[in-house]
């Protein structure tokens, strides 16, 4: 490796990972899947270095292992079981589930292969060490790592001034980070500064979480409800959101619930959403589409359920910053309750574009999936007959049902 081990912890990943990683041990520890690799920019090229320098990189994630001390760390989490924090203390990556190429566009493709189990916990590391490896490369670096640092301190000011206000956030950066030390820089400032208006709840990442005492966040991803409604080859696949919420709620009970809405559309979502679901799941969480006519659509669902929405929590993730969250949070306090993911805003705001990049499940037992999100763009899908075949049954069943 020309750089520095990138991945040193296997906790070095979000907690929706171990949240979901549970669950799949419990209930689909025989699912298996395929995730692609995708940069949406398209200016970006990996050269022929990057691509080797990532390869590396990967082979030493591969090699490492949990430590007892962060199991226990995990296992102290509330809705952790000891019957997976044995199975995590046995597992580590396997190099032999990635296939590594220059095969495309932008000059590198990554996919992975094997158990759901193993393939799920790859896509957070995978996207750190290729985000890392290109501006480290790309660029002068520690110009970058200035700019960033100079940003973010202003940004913190805002918030410091009550120029910002927005609640409950926390941060949600990884898959996107300028660097390892980016992250850690942007955490620590977090948490060490006080704001009038605004509370920093915690961090995706577990291991900083861990490192700087804060709360680790995260519960599902669209993965999950992709392999759980769709990976059963009997399931219509426009029910994909009862498959998962049922398969969620027998896992954890009223724990660890924060329903995602938009894998196969919000309306469609709602068809399941119903009084039991509702009830149970202590909020949502919005990552496509208008944030302001999303939330009022959950709260007047909530409203007639005759579910009090100001006791249910609206978690905001798509492509926020601060300005962006402030004006949310005015809008929707009182309404219901209000809180902020923001990822690459805090995590790779530098003097040049962030990556957009992406490792999505693309197959799940032999069959393709798909996400329908609400708006167009943010799915990934390798065969349009499936991806039609899915708007159509999703279709039918908003017109019939």
């Amino acid at each position: 490796m020309r750089l520095n081990r990138i991945i040193t912890s296997l906790l070095d990943t979000d907690l929706y990972k171990f949240s979901m990683g549970q669950a799949i041990y419990h209930q689909f520890s025989d699912y298996k899947t395929t995730w692609s690799f995708k940069c949406r920019n398209e200016d970006v090229h990996f050269t022929k270095e990057m691509v080797e320098e990532i390869t590396e990189q990967i082979k030493a994630y591969c090699e490492l292992q949990f430590t007892e001390d962060e199991l226990a760390y995990i296992d102290n989490i509330t809705w952790m079981k000891g019957s997976y924090v044995d199975f995590l203390r046995l597992w580590k990556p396997r190099f032999a589930d990635f296939e590594i190429t220059t095969d495309s566009p932008c000059g590198l493709t990554i996919d992975t292969r094997g158990t759901w189990l193993n393939t799920s916990m790859y896509e957070i590391a995978t996207l750190a060490i290729v985000n890392e490896v290109y501006f480290r490369m790309a660029y002068d670096y520690d110009d970058l790592l200035a700019s960033f640092q100079e940003k973010l301190d202003r940004k913190i000011q805002k918030l410091i001034d009550g120029e910002y206000t927005i609640g409950a956030f926390s941060e949600f950066g990884l898959r996107r980070r300028l660097s390892g030390e980016a992250q850690d820089y942007a955490v620590r400032k977090l948490a060490e500064a006080s704001y009038e208006n605004s509370t920093f709840v915690g961090t995706s990442n577990v291991y900083l979480a861990k490192k700087y005492h804060l709360k680790p966040v995260g519960t599902m991803a669209h993965e999950w409800i992709m392999c759980v409604g769709q990976g059963n080859h009997k399931h219509n696949p426009a029910y994909s959101n009862w498959y998962a919420l049922d398969a969620w709620v027998k896992e954890y009970g009223v724990l660890n619930g924060t329903a995602l809405t938009d894998a196969i559309t919000t309306d469609c979502f709602l068809k399941d959403f119903q009084l039991t679901y509702a009830t149970l799941f202590s909020g949502v969480r919005h990552d496509s589409g208008d944030p302001y006519e999303w939330g009022d659509k959950m709260i007047a669902h909530y409203q007639s359920l005759g579910i009090d929405a100001a006791s249910k929590t609206l978690l905001f993730s798509d492509s926020l910053d601060f300005d962006r969250a402030t004006s949310l949070y005015r809008y929707f306090s009182g309404k219901a309750k209000v809180a902020f993911g923001i990822g690459t805003y805090i995590s790779n705001d530098t003097k040049v574009p962030p990556l957009n990049i992406v490792m999505k499940t693309t197959m799940c037992n032999g069959m393709d999936v798909a996400k329908i999100s609400d708006i167009m763009g943010k799915g990934m899908c390798k065969n349009p007959a499936y991806e039609h075949y899915l708007k159509r049954c999703i279709d039918w069943r908003m017109e019939n049902e």
